[in-house]
């Protein structure tokens, strides 16, 4: 038996440490199976390895392409772009024939991030009711296994994709299957989940070399990059280290067809403050040049209040990476979900993941769908100006008007003057703005500052205010 080793350029990036048989067969990635999901309304990629020199032929519906394998043994096509419609059968004929069943077409996203994004149906709020209620066949989902590697790889080991019934949707990522049913409600049409995530992991192991590289704030990193060693002296590769997961876990997917990204990460980087924000502007950046998609959309969850410290009177980290991950918002194609209502306070995996799912699916339904006349975010501090002894605060997404969505005085505003020294503040709504009184003469306020913070303060859809501060005070 002849083995060589395959390689493969992609989206500017040397994809290697697959060792791809020549031997007389044809060969694709674990990331086409059997019911599988590919994107409709674009270019579709199929790629994979045979006998060099051998003709390749991918049929689709009636779609066909061809290509010859290189000196490599490495082939790949683009189908034209499909709608959704009756399932189709992917065939791929070269050396042998690879025949793939039951494949739609539909939206397909990527579900990456640590274990709250991990974190399955099984063991979410009533799971029971979910799982039977579960009998959605036309929603997908495919999981990546953990792997870190020290090079980028071309191929995993999953046992491919799974159709959503009672008896599998338990183990499928409970953001995204809320994320995908809210979807397949509104746009009536197949939605596939790619599971790519990993309990409690950094965000550095996601991201590209390219990715650090574009972040300057980031040089400590990208200076190191190209000579960094990822494996120890037994040969192993540390999964938190810097492009282990991109490696092992995101490399083997492209270029599969996606439409975006959802996130949920940030717990094991608690504590960096606006660093964070550098860190998720390289991975988004990194994506985006890997799959050849300058705005493909990047949805994440902002983190719930959690007593991270034990002691609430504590200064935390966390309203430092919430401000970290608001500040994201400001790079094109993005949304946020907030959750400063829906924490579990001494719990780091709040089981409501089915409003987490939703309100990312408000994000892509209205910016990446274009669905028009409905909130897709809760109110998101805009600016302040002073009113005697008052601070006015506006906001974006107020909606109509705010509201206390608890019917309560308004929670966790802070007020300060220019001593710096904050002290709780009485704050009153005011149409689509929110009045702010305490100290004489302030100059400063917070709202949310702190990591068991639940504040109360909504827009008229009842969907939260993100925690923030006007000030920029060490």
């Amino acid at each position: 038996m002849l083995w060589i080793r395959s390689g493969l350029v992609l989206a500017g990036v040397w994809c290697c440490g697959l060792t791809a048989s020549v031997q007389a067969e044809v060969k694709l990635p674990k990331i086409f199976s059997n019911h599988m999901i590919l994107q409709r309304d674009r270019d579709i990629p199929v790629w994979g390895w045979d006998t060099p020199g051998t003709e390749v032929e991918v049929n689709l519906g009636d779609s066909t392409a061809t290509a010859k394998a290189d000196d490599k043994g490495k082939w790949s096509v683009k189908l034209p772009p499909r709608k959704p419609g009756a399932p189709l059968t992917l065939l791929v004929k070269g050396t042998t024939t690879v025949k793939y069943e039951d494949v739609l077409m539909g939206e397909v996203w990527l579900c990456s991030g640590q274990s709250n994004m991990e974190w399955t149906v099984n063991i979410s709020n009533y799971a029971s009711s979910e799982i039977a209620a579960g009998n959605h066949p036309k929603i997908r989902h495919i999981k990546v296994p953990h792997n870190p590697k020290d090079k980028p790889q071309e191929d995993m080991n999953s046992s491919g994709w799974e159709v959503c019934s009672p008896k599998t949707v338990g183990n499928f990522t409970a953001v995204g299957y809320y994320f995908a049913l809210s979807l397949q409600a509104e746009l009536h049409v197949p939605v596939g989940l790619i599971g790519s995530n990993w309990g409690g992991t950094r965000i550095e192991p996601w991201t590209t070399p390219d990715g650090f590289k574009n972040v300057p704030a980031l040089k400590d990193i990208s200076d190191k990059i190209d000579t960094f060693p990822l494996k120890n002296d037994k040969g192993q590769v540390n999964h938190q280290t810097p492009l282990a997961l991109y490696n092992g876990m995101i490399a083997p997917l492209v270029p599969y067809g996606i439409r975006g990204a959802l996130w949920y990460q940030g717990e094991s980087n608690n504590g960096e403050g606006m660093l964070y924000f550098e860190k998720q502007k390289a991975l988004i950046e990194g994506w985006r040049k890997l799959w050849n998609d300058p705005q493909m959309p990047f949805l994440f969850v902002q983190l719930a209040p959690f007593d991270y410290t034990g002691n609430s009177a504590s200064t935390s980290g966390l309203p430092f990476l919430w401000e970290a991950q608001t500040a994201t918002l400001k790079i094109p194609n993005t949304g946020m979900a907030v959750t400063v209502d829906i924490s579990a306070l001494k719990d780091i995996h709040p089981r409501n993941k089915q409003d987490v799912g939703k309100r990312l699916a408000l994000w892509a339904l209205a910016n990446t769908y274009g669905k028009k006349g409905f909130a897709y975010s809760g109110p998101l501090y805009k600016s302040m100006v002073k009113e005697g002894d008052a601070i006015k605060i506006t906001f974006d997404h107020a909606n109509g008007g705010l509201i206390s969505r608890d019917g309560k005085q308004l929670s966790h505003f802070t007020i300060a003057a220019s001593d710096k020294k904050f002290v709780p503040a009485v704050a009153q709504i005011r149409g689509n703005e929110v009045l702010v009184k305490g100290v004489k003469d302030p100059v400063a306020v917070r709202f949310g500052w702190d990591e068991e913070a639940e504040p109360n303060l909504a827009n008229r859809d009842v969907l939260p205010a993100s925690p923030f501060r006007t000030d920029d005070w060490k």
